[in-house]
């Protein structure tokens, strides 16, 4: 199995696995700071996405678990330390529930706990987004540069949406509005096979889950069922964080990662500290406002005639 991937730094190898409408670039403000601390990191396009090209056939958790074993026995890689971000997140839970693939594992706001009314909240909201950034992807450039538009376009996705990269958000941006498999996988992670869970006492290797505080995608409630699908998992909470830690709290995030995979006792950080998550209301409504000022800016941009970044 062919899958697009990149490898930097020297040491005890570390796989990374992107989300849905993502790539290997989700993990950019991490990456440099895990090499430095003498791990190889390996972050894979999975099929469909970035680089790598679709499946051929069905698009599901399942296969993607599949290809993902198949890259990792081709490049001799079985039993790599694994941390996944949302779908990648729910992907990593898959592969260590399996067994023998991987070693360690962080999984980081997984998808597939959601019930009820959340799981078409979850499906209508994503698709929305998904929706506006293909009719606005001639001028994510511009909105990406500017905080404000910025700030509207990842409200749903970033508790600090504002202090992301505009780099960073203009390519998340864009593999979401080109991925060739998104459709189908949010489809599947709605509607499809619940996520299987792994008896107390069936995992050989740490695994933690880590869920942001503020997280409007896979809700903090949904950790509680995460845990109970993985009795031996841990759970670390991160504070003034939404769906991708990686981006919001990146810090903590590599001292979770590097302690989880080095086989330590888990550093007491501040963001272990209880808050409360944003009510349905509130992110509901602030869902609403990030798109409306979204709207409101491409329709400025556009009587403007702006569609890039200023020289």
């Amino acid at each position: 199995m062919y899958m697009h991937h990149i490898r930097r730094g020297s040491g005890k190898p570390l796989l990374l696995i992107h989300g849905i409408g993502s790539s290997w670039r989700s993990w950019r403000r991490i990456i440099y700071s895990l090499t430095d601390a003498g791990r190889e990191v390996i972050a894979i396009d999975l099929p469909g996405h970035g680089d790598t090209p679709p499946l051929d056939g069905e698009v599901s958790i399942r296969t993607l678990a599949d290809a993902v074993t198949e890259f990792l026995r081709s490049e001799n890689l079985l039993g790599i330390d694994a941390v996944g971000s949302s779908m990648g997140a729910r992907l990593v839970l898959e592969l260590a529930r399996r067994g023998n693939v991987l070693g360690s594992v962080i999984s980081l706001d997984p998808g597939g706990f959601w019930q009820g009314w959340e799981v078409p909240v979850f499906y209508y909201s994503v698709a929305g987004s998904m929706r506006l950034v293909r009719s606005l992807q001639p001028v994510l450039p511009a909105l990406t540069w500017n905080p404000l538009s910025r700030t509207a376009l990842l409200a749903q996705f970033s508790a600090r949406p504002w202090n992301v990269p505009s780099a960073l958000a203009l390519g998340e941006l864009n593999c979401l509005a080109t991925s060739r498999s998104a459709d189908e996988l949010l489809n599947n992670l709605a509607w499809g096979e619940p996520q299987k869970g792994a008896p107390k006492g069936s995992l050989k290797s740490p695994l933690v889950i880590g869920w942001g505080r503020q997280d409007l995608v896979c809700l903090p409630r949904q950790a509680e069922r995460a845990m109970a699908a993985f009795p031996d998992a841990h759970l670390h909470w991160f504070a003034n964080c939404g769906h991708f830690p990686q981006w919001d709290r990146p810090k903590e995030t590599v001292r979770l990662i590097l302690a989880v995979t080095a086989g330590k006792a888990l550093p007491t950080m501040p963001s272990q500290e209880r808050t409360h998550p944003v009510p349905v209301k509130a992110w509901a409504a602030m869902l609403g406002v990030g798109f409306a000022m979204a709207a409101g800016t491409v329709w400025m941009l556009r009587r403007r005639g702006i569609g890039s970044v200023p020289a």
